[in-house]
């Protein structure tokens, strides 16, 4: 650790304070904001319906210059703070409605409010929507793209993988690896807070996940330096659902979807809210069977080997959360937050590989099917307090632990047989007993406060992870296990993470608006192997470095009134490897495929730089360009053992760089007809170099369109149809993608007052989201595809009762995001 770097940051920390009572307010396009007077109001429709999202924005009379921009909540309400007295025009712009225009207010007298603003009906054209209460599905912010799951129809049914196929800009490889804009190591977090699980687990994890759990998908693709420097593609944080209504009220949900196999979550949530305390709950079942099949064609070492394997899982989940805030004074809240859940999983599942010289008959068939049966267990804590007196000023302080129990005990027979599979040429039997347990704790301390011009924030972060994986490969004789003291080895991984940060962001004139940052982060890793043969013993990995990340953008506004602006972001970021790739034991999933780790591997850095257009304050399109250095990787091979069998490691890729365009474009086409489309297009270059062991130089052009189309169908029916198509494109190192797509339909209707909500969904209705491809490195050439229980038949019931009502609210709760936004 260099405490250089820390005793500056720290005294500066402590020197906050004393900043502050010299500052001045901050100035917004040359208006210095010394009053304390406040502007507040309501937007409604035509139909008198509150109007939420809004734009509120309040400009200096007869200059013109942008004062104060704020947002609507979901009751339409918007309050303005710290208004110098004055005249102004305020402007209310929304989604396709007309501008709603209030001219000649005269800020005095403490508080004025302007009561209820009603904008006027949408006009039947192109470039305009109708004004509902509903959020949009895609909402493309400064510094996030948000995917509103409540949004469509279509979410009905779907877990957190599925929903995240559906993410603008968000793929989902063969192996289940998120990437984003075409980039691979993307940063997992659920209401703010970052998940420690990768691979598999983290798989897993978003499936237990329904969408009547999920609220929105937020998708930063170049986070500033208040967030963890962790993740090459950004951060995808799932905001889970969290009512905020007033007195007492709930919802209670159930649905079923049907597959090949049968799907199924019921819940039921509720809070309640006063003046002084909120407290919420939700608890809730999921059981779920699905079914995945791959198949591949391999010719390595003179040999062809045809895989065909087939799985079917079964699970059964039970979740619970409960949280409370108290509100201890107007501008001081304290927030306590406990979820969990309790998971069996058991599945087995078949793996055919048929064996031959290339060009040859069968010589023999590999039979190596397997069963097994597990637990996942998990539970979360969150203490927070905030302060938050206003005119920007505000402390945010964080204690998370949260811990993971995995179990799972697997059995796979190898059954070697004839070409007419009847007689059996050899066996051999194998289980495993494969516990991981994780405890993760986390310190957290945000501040922020006007400083001169502008908005100074700092903090610290202080993480530390904890990983016992635990290995156990047995021989089954007779009805003996024998445990082989070659095969089984126990990894620990404990990794370290000490961070802090400096942001300003301000203005330099009424167009040009700029952010600054710089993370340091400290790494103390190390990974012990514990092997249960002396002479196979390993020295510990261990990891210890320090790395600054910078980040900038700069805000240019082409034209205020009209919502036209261009921005340009750089952001440094790195991807540690995990305890998944870091140990080199050998883990089978037959005897001639297996996985392996690299102790070797060093973390990756990336360097991103994005250029966002925005215009008339809906279509939004941006140009990225992504440098990685070690990329960390998947490759496939021949194994270096047995000729016959294949192996999944990991490696640094000496450079990958990708460029790529997203459009995010709604429309209203009429008054009944609303749409989106976004469209993504990526150049992706992989370049390699291991010797002996093969080299790569791989370019390829991917591109993928989505689509949602709305339909306001009489007696109140809602019907949409959504789909994408993805071209061809690379996944990890190696292995170049064919093309996919899916078509989805959705009905919704509302009954008895709009508290009963049904939702009808036919997902991916011709089968045609499934994978093919092909890997050639190292001397093994494949060809392959799979798929999954993706079509399917979802009914959702949603039943709201209680106080349905918002009312406005100023102070923070303690689940408040890193964006300053309620959850």
């Amino acid at each position: 650790m260099k405490l250089s770097t820390w005793g500056f940051l720290l005294a500066l920390l402590s020197s906050f304070n004393l900043q502050a009572q010299t500052a001045v307010a901050p100035a917004i396009d040359g208006i210095e904001l010394t009053g304390d007077y406040e502007i507040k109001g309501q937007v409604q429709d035509a139909d008198g319906l509150p109007v939420p999202f809004a734009n509120v924005a309040l400009y200096t009379t007869p200059d013109g210059k942008l004062v104060k921009v704020e947002t609507t909540d979901d009751a339409g309400l918007f309050k303005m703070e710290g208004i110098a007295d004055g005249i102004y025009d305020l402007v209310v712009t929304y989604l396709g409605a007309p501008d709603l225009r209030k001219e000649g207010i005269e800020a005095q007298n403490g508080v004025l409010d302007l009561g209820v603003l009603q904008m006027a009906p949408a006009a039947v054209e192109l470039a305009e929507a109708t004004v509902t209460a509903t959020r949009a599905l895609v909402e493309v912010k400064p510094d996030r793209t948000v995917f509103n799951v409540q949004g469509t129809i279509n979410a009905v049914g779907q877990n957190g993988l599925d929903l995240l196929r559906k993410a603008p800009g968000v793929t989902i490889d063969n192996n289940e690896n998120i990437n984003v804009l075409s980039r691979s190591g993307v940063l997992v977090y659920v209401n703010g807070k970052r998940l420690p699980l990768a691979g598999e687990e983290l798989a897993n994890y978003l499936r237990s996940l329904t969408a009547e759990q999920i609220d929105r998908i937020d998708i930063i693709t170049n986070p500033g330096a208040k967030y963890e420097a962790e993740g090459n593609a950004g951060i995808i944080d799932i905001r889970l659902a969290k009512a905020e209504n007033e007195g007492a009220n709930g919802t209670a949900n159930l649905t079923s979807t049907q597959g090949r196999y049968n799907r199924s979550n019921a819940s039921v949530a509720g809070n309640y809210r006063n003046a002084k305390m909120n407290v919420y709950s939700r608890v809730g079942t999921v059981r779920s069977e699905n079914f995945n099949r791959i198949n591949f064609d391999m010719i390595q070492n003179g040999l062809n080997l045809v895989e065909t394997m087939f799985g079917r899982n079964n699970a059964r989940d039970y979740f619970g959360q409960f949280g409370t805030d108290f509100f201890l004074s107007k501008n001081s809240t304290v927030g306590f937050l406990a979820s969990g859940s309790m998971q069996d999983v058991s599945g087995y599942g078949t793996d055919d590989f048929l064996i031959s010289t290339v060009g040859g008959p069968v010589d023999s068939i590999l039979l190596a099917g397997s069963s097994g049966n597990g637990e996942r267990n998990r539970a979360e804590f969150n203490l927070n307090y905030r302060y938050d007196p206003g005119k920007g000023k505000s402390l945010n302080v964080d204690l998370d632990y949260g811990t993971f129990r995995n179990t799972e005990m697997r059995r796979q027979p190898n059954i070697y047989v004839s070409p007419d599979r009847e007689t059996v040429l050899t066996e051999v039997i194998n289980t495993f007993d494969t516990p991981r347990d994780i405890d993760i704790y986390t310190f957290k301390v945000d501040y922020e406060q006007p400083i001169g011009k502008g908005q100074f924030g700092a903090g610290i972060k202080l993480s530390q992870v904890g990983t016992n994986n635990t290995f156990l490969f047995f021989d089954e004789i007779g009805n003996e296990e024998i445990r082989s003291d070659v095969r089984s080895n126990i990894f620990d991984y404990d990794e370290n993470v000490y961070a802090a940060y400096l942001s300003y962001a301000g203005k330099i004139n009424d167009k040009i608006s700029y952010s600054a940052g710089l993370r340091t982060e400290i790494t103390d890793a190390t990974g012990a192997l514990t092997a249960f043969r002396e002479d196979l013993q390993e020295d510990p990995v261990e990891i210890n470095y320090e790395s600054l990340f910078p980040s900038a953008g700069i805000t240019y506004t082409l034209d205020q009134r009209k919502g036209n602006t261009i921005a340009l972001n750089y952001g440094r970021r790195i991807n540690r490897p995990d305890y998944n790739v870091l140990n080199p034991f050998r883990n089978q999933i037959s005897q001639l495929s297996y996985e392996r780790g690299n102790p070797n591997l060093r973390p990756e850095i990336v360097d991103n730089l994005e250029i966002g257009y925005t215009l008339a304050w809906r279509y939004n399109f941006k140009l990225a360009y992504s440098k990685t250095s070690d990329q960390i990787t998947r490759l496939i091979g021949p194994d270096d053992i047995d000729p016959r069998a294949g192996f999944i490691g990991w490696d640094n890729l000496a450079e990958k760089t990708v460029i790529s365009f997203n459009a995010s474009l709604p429309f209203t086409v009429t008054k009944s007809w609303d749409a989106f489309v976004n469209f993504s297009a990526s150049h992706i270059n992989n370049q390699a170099d291991y010797g002996e062991d093969g080299t790569i130089d791989l370019q390829a052009f991917s591109y993928s369109i989505f689509q949602q189309q709305t339909f306001k169908l009489p007696g109140k029916f809602t019907f949409e149809v959504s789909g994408y198509f993805a071209g061809p494109g690379i996944w990890g190192g190696v292995f170049e993608y064919d093309e996919s797509w899916a078509l989805n339909l959705g009905l919704q209707k509302k009954f008895l007052k709009d508290q009963l909500n049904v939702k009808l969904s036919a997902n991916d209705i011709f089968f045609q989201s499934g994978w093919t491809g092909v890997s050639d490195f190292n001397g093994q050439f494949s060809r392959g595809g799979g798929n999954w229980d993706s079509r399917n038949v979802a009914l959702s019931l949603s039943y709201a009762f209680g106080n349905q009502k918002v009312k406005s609210r100023k102070r923070k709760t303690g689940l408040e995001d890193e964006a300053g936004r309620v959850n």
